[in-house]
């Protein structure tokens, strides 16, 4: 379990992050969103350790992060730029670094995701394009097998076909092999197949905190006649609205009663869900 004690992270008179009480219990995989400038990286370089908290603690399993080796030696982080390192080192130095800093590294399967990514580990780092560093930095993250792995932005510049072989080796292993995941994206919808819970940051603060089915069940659209629809979402949590000619539509958060459903269906309201990217604008983009 990755654990979170009052933490909070300051840039001089900035604060990135306001005080944080998280537990994270293992074995699950997490979704952490947040707009740009939300606190996502400097949460996720602290929990690795990379980054001293201006106040507060992290601990994995009880065991403080910053400052002990031991601790960071089962905590993975990757970052949007991919993997870390001398331009001039090989892929295949790198990776025996990584193996000598993870205990659970496996190298078997480093050199087969290697493979299927196309990366010859006689290139140097400093060669490759932004695509195939971040297949690098994958391929490390993957291959560590550390109990808490965070890719932060790590598909930044790879294909569809090298995002799609990422997601589906991910679980695949994670199955095999459980541990923590934290997963932070722009691409809410392609990567939400992949949480079972979502942690969204806003403004340095965390907003919100729900399994990622419960949060889907939470959105709910209403479509019809605009006086109608005024009439019905009275008293209820608006995110957002649309209108088109005398048509509106009103996004919701909240899961209707069946009473709620009922009047819809009698005055001919259409009811539909709401995709979980656009949740997660409505409820951080300054609407009531």
């Amino acid at each position: 379990m990755i654990t979170t004690s009052a933490l909070q992270v300051r840039f001089g008179d900035t604060t990135a992050l306001h005080p944080l009480d998280l537990d994270l219990p293992a074995g699950r995989i997490y979704g952490l969103l947040g707009r740009n400038g939300a606190g996502k990286t400097t949460l996720m370089s602290t929990l690795a350790g990379f980054r001293r908290p201006s106040a507060g603690t992290v601990s994995l399993d009880g065991v403080p992060v910053f400052d002990n080796a031991r601790a960071t030696s089962r905590i993975c982080l990757i970052r949007d730029d991919g993997v870390l390192g001398d331009t001039t080192d090989t892929l295949r130095d790198i990776l025996s670094m990584a193996a000598m800093m993870r205990p659970g590294f496996d190298r078997a399967w480093a050199a087969d995701l290697m493979d299927r990514f196309a990366l010859p580990g006689k290139r140097w780092l400093r060669d490759l394009s932004r695509g195939q560093r971040s297949a690098f930095g994958v391929v490390v993250g993957l291959a560590s097998r550390a109990d808490l792995t965070m890719f932060d932005e790590a598909h930044l510049g790879m294909d569809a076909p090298g995002r799609q072989l990422f997601h589906e080796e991910l679980l695949r292993d994670y199955l095999e092999h459980p541990r923590t995941v934290i997963l932070s994206t722009h691409l809410i919808e392609e990567q939400s197949p992949l949480f079972e819970q979502v942690l969204i940051l806003h403004e340095g603060r965390l907003l919100l905190r729900e399994d990622v089915d419960e949060l889907r069940a939470r959105g709910v659209s209403v479509t019809g006649p605009q006086q109608v629809v005024d009439d019905f979402v009275f008293g209820l949590t608006v995110l957002g609205e649309r209108r088109l000619g005398p048509t509106k539509q009103v996004t919701l958060f909240g899961a209707l009663d069946e009473e709620h459903r009922q009047l819809a269906r009698r005055y001919g309201l259409e009811l539909g869900p709401v995709a979980l990217q656009e949740l997660f604008i409505h409820l951080t983009g300054g609407a009531a």
